[in-house]
C-alpha cells in the first residue's frame, strides 16, 4: 500500500514530471542515456510521456492495454517536450480522479486500485528523471518522502506473490534467510529477507548480513542500480548478488 496519501501521489507525479522536463530541456535528442544505453534521450522522453497516457487509458477502461514501444513514439520537437510530458501526467491524474482512486483496475500483479498506476508512473518518472539528468548534466532532486515511497513500492512489487510470473529472474533472489538492510539517514530503513519461499521485507533498522547506509535518495538510486553504494558493511558479496540479479 502507498505510504503517501492520494493528494501527495498527485503532487509527486507532477513534481517528478517537472524534474524530468527540466532535465531534458535543451538536451540533444540523439544523446545516449548512460544508464539505459539502448535508448537515446528522445526515446526516454517518449517512454515517460507515453507511459502516463497508456496508464490513463488503462485506468479509464479498467482493462489491459498494449504497452507502447517508445522507439515508435514521436515525442515531438525538443522545444515542446515539457508541455507534452506535463500533459501526459495530467491525463493520468485526471483519469484516476474521474474513476475514483479506489476503483479496481487491471495490473500485472492482479486487480489493483486505480491509484496504483498513479504511484507506478510517479516512481517511473522519479527514477528516469535521474537518467535524464545524468544524460544532459542537469541537476536532479527528489523530496525525501517521495524517494522513500519509490523504495517501498519496489519492495512491494518484488515481494508480491505474483512477481515471479512477470519477472522470472526474481526466483534467483530466494535464499536461506539472508538479510539486506538499507538505512537512510534520519528515517526508518528497509530490511529484505531472502527466504526459500520468496522475498519478505519490513520497515525499520533491524540487523542485516549486509548494511547499506546513505541518504534516502542515494539508497533509492542504489536499489534502482543507478549509482554504486557509498557505505557498505557486512557481506558485500550478498549485496553485489542482489544488485546483479534484482528486477527493481
Amino acid at each position: 500500500m502507498p505510504t503517501l496519501d492520494f493528494a501527495r501521489l498527485v503532487t509527486g507525479l507532477r513534481e517528478q514530471t517537472e524534474v524530468f522536463a527540466a532535465a531534458v530541456a535543451g538536451g540533444d535528442p540523439e544523446a545516449v542515456v548512460p544508464t539505459c544505453p539502448e535508448w537515446r534521450l528522445r526515446t526516454l522522453v517518449a517512454h515517460i510521456g507515453q507511459s502516463g497516457r497508456w496508464a490513463a487509458e488503462l485506468v479509464r477502461t479498467g482493462l489491459p492495454v498494449p504497452v507502447p514501444d517508445p522507439a515508435r513514439i514521436d515525442p515531438g520537437p525538443p522545444g515542446e517536450w515539457g508541455g507534452w510530458l506535463r500533459a501526459g501526467a495530467e491525463e493520468l491524474a485526471e483519469a484516476v480522479c474521474k474513476v475514483g482512486e479506489d476503483t479496481e483496475v487491471w495490473s500485472f500483479v492482479g486487480p489493483v486500485p486505480a491509484a496504483f498506476w498513479l504511484r507506478r508512473m510517479f516512481c517511473e518518472a522519479a527514477v528516469h528523471g535521474y537518467d535524464a539528468a545524468l544524460t544532459t548534466g542537469a541537476a536532479y532532486g527528489i523530496a525525501g518522502d517521495l524517494a522513500a515511497d519509490v523504495i517501498t513500492e519496489g519492495m512491494e512489487l518484488m515481494a508480491n506473490p505474483r512477481a515471479e510470473t512477470f519477472k522470472p529472474e526474481l526466483a534467483l533472489m530466494r535464499g536461506a534467510g539472508e538479510r539486506l538492510a538499507f538505512r537512510p539517514h534520519g528515517m526508518d530503513g528497509w530490511v529484505i529477507s531472502r527466504l526459500p519461499e520468496g522475498l519478505r521485507w519490513e520497515r525499520g533498522n533491524g540487523p542485516g548480513d549486509v548494511v547499506v547506509t546513505g541518504t534516502v535518495t542515494e539508497i533509492m538510486l542504489v536499489l534502482s542500480r543507478r549509482i554504486p553504494p557509498a557505505t557498505v558493511t557486512g557481506k558485500r558479496a550478498l549485496l553485489e548478488h542482489w544488485l546483479a540479479n534484482n528486477a527493481y
